[in-house]
């Protein structure tokens, strides 16, 4: 529905619209997709599934913005070819999603009776986990959010160009690194996993800061690698927490979860910096709310290290 709202747009009110409607729709596929990978994996290669998953979602992220750029740079009706070319795509992919194996679920799971709408969570069981997955994924997501809210704008303007692909293709070093690294560090523990995600995203949130005060393109990729690479290692690390932990018929609402909290994060504190920014200077704006996303992220690593959580194994 979102795609046919962007493809019919007119307003400013359409648009906003199906950025909604857009949203809604991310948001239940990534919990019920990820949930679904892991749940057509054997039980010993749960974790295995956790990284396809993950992957699987910053890969896609990386691709799409990059083949807009060029689709939108060199063909002509450039919104509408993008969107026609979403809307088939999704067909596809619902005519896939139609004929997984997937089990059945029945009316209850082990807890409150299911209603329609709730906010998602995990059993009491499984709630530590979860806390600690997202004390250091809601950071290092709310990074990867910050650095894409000025970083086309900002290489736009750094270059002096207007060439869409600049965007695309920032956007696509960011995921692309994100995806990368989690084959890198697949085999590492848990906790290490989250330590290094959040060392990434400090050192992401530093190379940001330095390129908004210094006017720097090569600092501006360094902050979207590294801040890539904070969210992946992160995102590895709870996915693959809560797969090991959470049973099958929860998985799907600890992701949501999981997912929730990371966005609401990412989606506030861009936007309070936004008028931070307008009130104070792009510079004192970028300066403060980097900090802050810093010692959130430490405070992450420091919970996932003195929290007692039930790891899972390396694959």
């Amino acid at each position: 529905m979102a795609t046919v709202v962007f493809i019919t747009a007119h307003s400013a009110a359409m648009l906003g619209l199906a950025r909604v409607l857009s949203g809604i729709a991310v948001g239940a596929v990534l919990s019920a997709g990820m949930a679904a990978v892991t749940d057509l994996a054997p039980d010993d290669e749960k974790k295995l599934a956790s990284l396809i998953a993950s992957t699987s979602m910053v890969a896609g992220a990386a691709v799409g913005p990059l083949l807009t750029g060029v689709l939108s740079q060199t063909l002509p009706y450039p919104t509408l070819t993008v969107f026609v070319l979403q809307f088939v795509l999704l067909l596809v992919a619902a005519l896939l999603v139609m004929r997984m194996p997937l089990p059945r679920r029945s009316a209850t799971v082990d807890g409150p009776k299911q209603r329609l709408l709730r906010l998602p969570s995990a059993s009491r069981a499984n709630r530590r986990e979860l806390l600690v997955s997202l004390a250091v994924f809601a950071p290092a997501i709310t990074a990867t959010g910050f650095v894409l809210s000025l970083g086309p704008s900002l290489l736009a303007q750094l270059l002096g160009t207007d060439n869409r692909l600049m965007s695309g293709g920032l956007i696509f070093v960011l995921f692309a690194a994100a995806t990368g690294i989690q084959f890198a560090v697949r085999r590492l523990p848990v906790v290490t996993l989250f330590n290094l995600g959040a060392a990434l995203t400090v050192a992401g949130m530093a190379a940001l800061i330095c390129a908004v005060a210094t006017t720097s393109v090569p600092l501006l990729l360094a902050a979207a690698v590294l801040s890539g690479c904070g969210q992946g290692a992160s995102q590895l690390g709870g996915l693959s927490t809560l797969a090991a932990v959470v049973p099958s018929a929860r998985l799907g609402e600890a992701n949501a979860a999981l997912t929730a909290g990371g966005y609401l994060l990412a989606g506030t504190l861009p936007v309070a910096d936004g008028y931070l920014s307008d009130a104070a200077g792009l510079t004192a704006g970028t300066t403060v709310f980097g900090i802050v996303i810093a010692v959130l992220a430490a405070l992450g690593a420091l919970t996932a290290i003195t929290t007692p959580y039930r790891q899972p194994s390396a694959p």
